[in-house]
């Protein structure tokens, strides 16, 4: 295969489109191969261009991300009303920006922290509670599994 932007010979680095769905066909080419970092970063900012996309930017969020962000609001309105609310962000010095990020990363941190800690004693219930059940009897050749 050949290198879609130079035509060297590819050497497996490769290309999907983020913008389109996982089951899309055209997500994935086999010509979206390169030989190089180079030439596949190229490719990735034409794309990037071509199909509205920022670098760096969030794609679909999943629902424990977006409440992890609602929860890192209030935190942050508190911060801000702390300095003053009438204070344009162009307005804070370093150290309050500084700040800013540090309140808003710290509450989002720590609201996924809590919520996986939840998840993770919710499954662990779910777990143990199969793990004491009593076993089922075994009918000729085949047991079942707890889960």
């Amino acid at each position: 295969m050949r290198c879609a932007v130079c035509s060297r010979q590819a050497r497996g680095f490769g290309y999907f489109n983020p913008a389109l769905h996982r089951t899309d066909p055209r997500r994935y080419s086999h010509r979206w191969v390169f030989c190089s970092m180079r030439c596949m970063d190229a490719f990735s900012r034409v794309m990037a261009r071509l199909t509205g996309l920022r670098e760096g930017a969030v794609l679909d969020a999943t629902d424990l991300e977006i409440a992890a962000m609602r929860a890192a609001l209030a935190p942050l309105g508190d911060y801000v009303a702390s300095i003053g609310m009438e204070r344009p962000l162009a307005d804070y010095r370093k150290e309050e920006v500084l700040q800013l990020v540090e309140v808003v990363v710290d509450a989002y941190q720590a609201h996924m922290l809590l919520e996986h800690e939840r998840l993770a004693e919710k499954e662990r219930a779910i777990l143990e509670q199969r793990l004491d059940a009593p076993p089922l009897p075994a009918s000729g050749a085949h047991t079942r599994i707890p889960f």
